[in-house]
């Protein structure tokens, strides 16, 4: 048996066992005494906490750590791990960055080189790519601990009204199109708001609550239900269909027709408007918006201001 095998096997089996002597080694894996405490010492230079017990009773005991056993994997397990980690290239911010990076680069020169080929290849034709955000949000990791440790929140937000304190419950932290996002129970509406990381300017813990009512898994995969529902009817050109198609709050709802045009027809919770009303502004002549009414008002206020700003030009 190779040593590196052996080496692994004992790894395996003190890590199993937290205590244990010399001699049991020796006796359970057929070498001298000698042979272990030479292994040992090569898997303390690997970095495995091992503490040894002086005495007639002495022996070793692994202390508690965070070093795990190792995991064989496939080649293909390992390009596969590798190229989920460059998945997250184009974050800014991600927690536990450095340690990702370090785990990715000891896969990559676990590697055998014909693998590192490969993966060098594939890095050339493929790219997990979100818009590389100048944005900071230096609070990522400190939220994502508050989250584990099922903290509730005073935060400081920055919002259109200007930066005001909200008591929250955050209940997961996800990443899209760059951003990181919370949902967070607001206490006072008791119902779930979503938070831009980036716009956190401070946290504050200021209790613990154990019970919390839903988890991010739950949150994502629930059906919407809006709060204040009101009917949204567009009407779509060909041109609308297939930018409507690309949004991911519309593309559900997005009917199309034979002839490539289509309609959007659903519930949507008066609280969105605001957003939506930038939405079908930008598709102009492509989308064109029959209820509610007072999405259409907001589409005309828009478009007013907007003349305003560049108002026709008459000949002198």
């Amino acid at each position: 048996m190779s040593k590196a095998k052996r080496l692994i096997d004992i790894l395996l089996y003190i890590s199993a066992k937290k205590k244990f002597t010399a001699q049991e080694i020796a006796d359970d894996f057929n070498i001298s005494v000698r042979t272990v405490h030479r292994y040992l010492l090569d898997l303390s230079d690997m970095g495995l906490p091992i503490y040894a017990e002086q005495g007639r009773n002495g022996g070793y005991t692994v202390l508690s750590s965070t070093l795990l056993p190792p995991i064989l994997f496939t080649e293909e397990e390992a390009v596969a791990i590798f190229f989920a980690f460059q998945s997250l290239h184009y974050y800014r911010d991600l927690p536990f960055n450095t340690e990702m990076k370090s785990v990715s680069q000891k896969l990559y020169d676990s590697l055998q080189q014909e693998a590192k080929k490969k993966v060098d290849t594939l890095q050339s034709y493929i790219a997990f790519w979100n818009p590389k955000r100048t944005i900071e949000t230096p609070l990522l990791t400190d939220v994502l601990e508050a989250i584990i440790n099922q903290e509730q929140l005073h935060i400081q937000y920055e919002s259109k009204s200007g930066i005001t304190t909200k008591h929250v419950q955050p209940i997961g932290v996800y990443a899209h199109d760059g951003l990181w996002y919370m949902p967070a129970l607001h206490a006072p509406f008791e119902k779930i708001l979503l938070f831009r990381i980036d716009r956190i300017h401070s946290i504050e813990v200021s209790d613990k609550n154990p019970d919390s009512t839903i988890n991010l898994q739950q949150w994502l995969e629930s059906d919407y239900e809006p709060q204040q529902p009101i009917r949204l009817y567009v009407e779509l050109t060909r041109e609308g269909v297939r930018q409507c198609l690309s949004e991911p709050n519309l593309e559900k709802a997005v009917v199309r027709s034979s002839d490539g045009t289509g309609f959007i027809e659903m519930m949507i919770d008066k609280g969105e408007l605001h957003f939506i009303s930038s939405l079908f502004f930008r598709l102009g002549q492509h989308a064109i918006v029959k209820e509610p009414q007072e999405l259409i008002q907001l589409i005309r206020k828009q478009a007013h201001d907007l003349l305003s700003i560049y108002p026709e030009q008459r000949d002198i």
